[in-house]
């Protein structure tokens, strides 16, 4: 889910291996000669830093498919593009919540399961938990599933609390007298209303898929209690501050803070970062591989979906991203620090107080924005 750092490797990489840069050589690929070439492109528009630096390389050598590939900050950005229309893409991942309401508007091509034999991969309880969403899986296919939790400087925190027992839970954050103690120090909270509300409410012990403008303002008034010690709301640099040491504690996505805390090990900083799912409960989410209906090459989608479905491809995929894959044959696959580390495969008493987030209709989206704005101006 969300933005991840396009690092220059895998911007090399993946230019290289696009032959130009995002919307350019999407915008090309639209408009250029019709005929066999054309039908050899794949545009894919996708969060950056979210997938492993050969998959794309390797998926051209073996199909002869050149795939451009674009990357998005935000599922608001690739919501505008899907509903705007003509968008020259034919392979999104838009997370779960925003996938069911595009749905609802018609923007997807419903799948030909028959052009997908690695769906027989899918682990069966992921699919059947999206298709609350996705009634009969129809027009999605999981690619990565996430958290959102807490991520901190372990010897920031504990030097302000004498042990980092407080960081596995949501009172680290919305007991402003606990994030007083890390203001100093640096303190992000991600920059989107639809992952932070559903947090606080849950937090509140009130319904996190609650639609009640009541209960919302509740959660509003929660997060506007701690605004004075949040530094900024940001949905990327916090990967580098927390690596750095520049923020001691930040609200963000489990595969972006694992990436920091790696980052700080392979630098040698003495920076040590540790990422929490919170006791009380967190998000779990699932980002989605759908084909817009105008996508102009669907056969070259439907082959990279079976692709990526293969499990020493979904493997390579978490090993460089540390997001969770759906395809259970890829874990024994996957590196044993990772498939053994509890925030990226969370126990199933864990998992058992996660929630997803729902479909809010353009009321609620509304309150959410106008509530968030206040949030961040201190209003």
């Amino acid at each position: 889910m969300k933005l991840r750092i396009l690092t220059l490797t895998l911007a090399s990489t993946l230019l290289a291996a696009c032959g130009g840069k995002g919307e350019q050589s999407a915008d090309a690929a639209k408009t250029g000669d019709a005929g066999a070439a054309k039908e050899k492109v794949l545009n894919v528009y996708n969060y950056s830093d979210y997938i492993a630096e050969d998959t794309i390389p390797n998926f051209e050598k073996a199909s002869g498919i050149k795939v451009v590939y674009d990357t998005f900050d935000s599922d608001e950005m690739v919501e505008t593009k899907l509903l705007a229309g003509s968008s020259g893409y034919d392979l999104v991942v838009p997370t779960l919540n925003f996938f069911g309401r595009q749905i609802q508007a018609g923007v997807f091509l419903p799948l030909d399961k028959s052009k997908i034999p690695n769906l027989a991969n899918l682990d069966p309880e992921v699919m059947k938990r999206i298709a609350q969403q996705d009634p009969d899986n129809k027009y999605g296919v999981p690619y990565m599933i996430g958290t959102t939790g807490i991520g901190y400087n372990v010897d920031k925190v504990k030097a302000a609390f004498g042990s980092t027992d407080i960081a596995n839970s949501w009172d680290l954050v919305f007991k402003p007298e606990n994030l007083a103690k890390l203001k100093d120090c640096g303190v992000t909270i991600l920059d989107t209303p639809s992952d932070l509300i559903p947090i606080a409410l849950n937090y509140l012990k009130l319904d996190p898929h609650s639609q009640d403008p009541a209960q919302i303002q509740q959660a509003a008034d929660l997060i506007k209690k701690i605004r004075p010690y949040v530094q900024n709301f940001h949905s990327s640099q916090y990967v580098t501050s927390l690596a750095n040491g520049s923020t001691c504690l930040a609200v963000g996505w489990s595969g972006d803070i694992i990436q920091a805390r790696d980052r700080a090990e392979e630098a040698k900083n003495g920076v040590n970062i540790a990422y929490s799912i919170p006791k009380e409960g967190a998000p779990q989410w699932f980002d989605m591989l759908a084909i817009p209906k105008d996508a102009p090459h669907p056969e070259n989608a439907y082959a990279f979906i079976n692709y990526l479905l293969q499990p020493e491809v979904a493997a390579a995929n978490t090993n460089f991203i540390h997001y969770a894959n759906p395809v259970p044959k890829a874990t024994p696959l996957v590196s044993e620090d990772i498939r053994n580390d509890p925030t990226i495969y969370p126990p199933a008493d864990v998992a058992a107080k996660m929630f997803t987030y729902s479909i809010n209709p353009p009321e609620v989206d509304k309150l959410y924005t106008r509530l968030w704005t206040e949030i961040k101006t201190g209003r």
